[in-house]
């Protein structure tokens, strides 16, 4: 069988000009994931990234960790997180020099309004973001089967994570009639992915399963982060 393993990226820069630059940590976190998968004996036959920086990046990290500089990579913006700053433009204004935990409410409260199908001008709905996903995630499988125990490493951000651990444990009948049935399930899995963490998909004749979800114990407890 084949394996796709979704992974987050590193520590990002939370409160900065400019969020998609990885901060020291994030890349320590990367670096540290690349050996730890090289150690496992995992040699990847294919890299795909989201087209963000913080994706971009993580992947170099990775790759340096693991040396794993002869494999093909694909960009892939499907892999790309949802527009955070888009969805929160239509919740409650936070006051200046607000807290982490005030922006968290604040993000908690505007993505359960987007995932179950409010209507409000969003840069994208929730139907077309977890339809991207999904499309993005098929095409990974199909690549990890083009070779015999294929293994493709896919660098995302937690909400796509989320998405292809509430499409593939969710029935699939719900979902697609309604993409407002994952938004529940994709929020439990979106709000917990570490940085760094490994989310492994197994592709076989009977499709694609969830393995493992969240895995992050390449990491001591100084490098691990959710944001």
């Amino acid at each position: 069988m084949a394996l796709v393993l979704l992974v987050r990226h590193g520590q990002a820069s939370f409160g900065a000009a400019d969020y998609d630059v990885l901060s020291e940590t994030g890349w320590e976190q990367a670096r540290t994931l690349g050996r730890w998968l090289a150690e496992q004996g995992l040699t990847a036959t294919s890299l795909v990234r989201g087209g963000l920086r913080r994706h971009r990046d993580t992947l170099a990290g990775i790759v340096e960790g693991a040396r794993w500089d002869d494999v093909e990579t694909v960009v892939d913006e499907r892999w790309d997180e949802f527009d955070h700053l888009g969805l929160m433009a239509h919740g409650p204004e936070l006051a200046p020099g607000h807290t982490r935990e005030e922006f968290q409410a604040v993000f908690a409260e505007v993505t359960a309004a987007w995932a179950a199908g409010a209507e409000h001008d969003y840069p994208e709905t929730f139907a077309a973001f977890v339809d991207r996903v999904r499309a993005a995630q098929a095409d990974a499988a199909a690549r990890a089967t083009e070779q015999p125990r294929g293994l493709v490493v896919v660098v995302t951000s937690g909400g796509p994570v989320g998405v292809s651990a509430a499409l593939l444990t969710t029935p699939a009948a719900a979902a697609e009639r309604d993409p407002a049935a994952l938004g529940e399930p994709w929020a439990a899995f979106n709000t917990v992915v570490v940085n760094s963490s490994v989310t492994r998909l197994v592709v076989g004749s009977g499709g694609t399963r969830l393995l493992t979800f969240n895995e992050h114990t390449h990491l001591s407890a100084g490098l691990r982060t959710y944001r």
